[in-house]
């Protein structure tokens, strides 16, 4: 299934509590159980006022609709084309 990675602008999303990510992460959840199985999240990673999140999903579209019923912004998404990392140099 395409991965992609999504860019969300939000300011001060560095400084969000510990109970204020597990709210976000909730409500997320909840939004891809009501979307099925053909979208999922894998993981996010939060700085001082982005958050980039990678999920797989058959289309930029499903991402575009999770984003709006679950109230967050996706200012870009990006289809992964390939994963590299150090192994990959060998």
């Amino acid at each position: 299934m395409p991965q992609f990675v999504i860019e969300r602008e939000m300011p001060g999303a560095g400084k969000l509590s510990k109970d204020d990510l597990k709210g976000a992460s909730q409500g997320s959840c909840d939004v891809l159980r009501e979307l099925g199985p053909e979208i999922q999240w894998v993981h996010s990673y939060v700085t001082d006022n982005k958050i980039y999140c990678v999920y797989r999903a058959p289309s930029e579209d499903l991402i575009r609709k999770h984003a709006q019923l679950a109230g967050f912004p996706a200012n870009s998404i990006a289809l992964v084309r390939a994963t590299i990392d150090p192994t990959t140099a060998e």
